[in-house]
């Protein structure tokens, strides 16, 4: 299960660093909105991040959901308040959402593994 994490964490900064090495005004434009759109405004960072998620999953796009995972399980979600809200996303989604529902709950498993062995 470790795999799958640092897999991913490994390919997402690596990938990162190229699109900001070769950014221009707009992509690093991009890239700052997204950074600034989840930090604390009327609504906290810990609820953005769970609509993160929630609307990842509804675009099925597993990399993003994985982001978002992280971030709400770092946030402190607990594991079944995740998996509600995902559950919310499934009705909007549609069964479309399925197989990401499949990743992203694979993926949830992992980082509570991680948790459980840090501690």
């Amino acid at each position: 299960m470790m795999d799958l994490l640092n897999e991913y964490r490994e390919r997402r900064a690596d990938q990162n660093k190229k699109v900001i090495d070769n950014a221009d005004k707009v992509i690093k434009r991009i890239y700052s909105l997204d950074t600034i759109t989840y930090t604390e405004g009327a609504l906290d960072e810990k609820t953005k991040e769970i609509i993160g998620l929630t609307t990842s999953l509804v675009l099925r796009c597993d990399d993003c959901v994985k982001y978002h995972l992280e971030k709400c399980v770092e946030l402190g979600y607990s594991k079944a308040q995740i998996i509600e809200g995902m559950g919310v996303a499934n009705v909007v989604g549609g069964t479309i959402v399925i197989p990401h529902l499949r990743r992203a709950v694979e993926y949830l498993e992992a980082l509570s593994q991680e948790i459980e062995e840090e501690k």
